[in-house]
């Protein structure tokens, strides 16, 4: 296993059990999230700040969730992993869907690295 693969499975598995200071561990303090949902960008964060809190807010959708990687593609500083996503809503949202809702979606996360720091995570699905 490379170094960018443990530092992205401590990520997932950080993601996966709501630890978020386990999820940013490795993540530059100017690091830069995006989230795209059918091709266009819904959020974007600059700086672990702006993500630990956005990520704190998000546990509260949630009841459980979890990411298994199904695929992995590296070259030096980029990482693509695809990724099978099961999460169970803990709260109604006001699109339609309601508490205790499973969700289950295929996505892709593109993590880009700089001395074995996450400068960017971007989250597709």
């Amino acid at each position: 296993m490379t170094n960018k693969e443990k530092i992205i499975q401590n990520y997932i598995e950080g993601y996966n059990q709501f630890d978020i200071d386990k999820m940013v561990a490795d993540f530059d303090e100017s690091i830069v999230f995006e989230n795209i949902q059918n091709g266009e960008t819904n959020l974007t964060l600059n700086g672990i700040q702006e993500f630990k809190t956005q990520a704190e807010q998000a546990k509260d959708y949630f009841s459980a969730r979890k990411q298994t990687i199904t695929s992995f593609i590296q070259d030096e500083i980029t990482a693509i992993v695809e990724i099978d996503y099961y999460a169970v809503l803990a709260i109604d949202f006001p699109n339609g869907l309601n508490a205790g809702q499973e969700l289950r979606m295929k996505g892709k996360s593109i993590f880009q690295f700089l001395d074995d720091k996450i400068i960017k995570l971007t989250d597709m699905s």
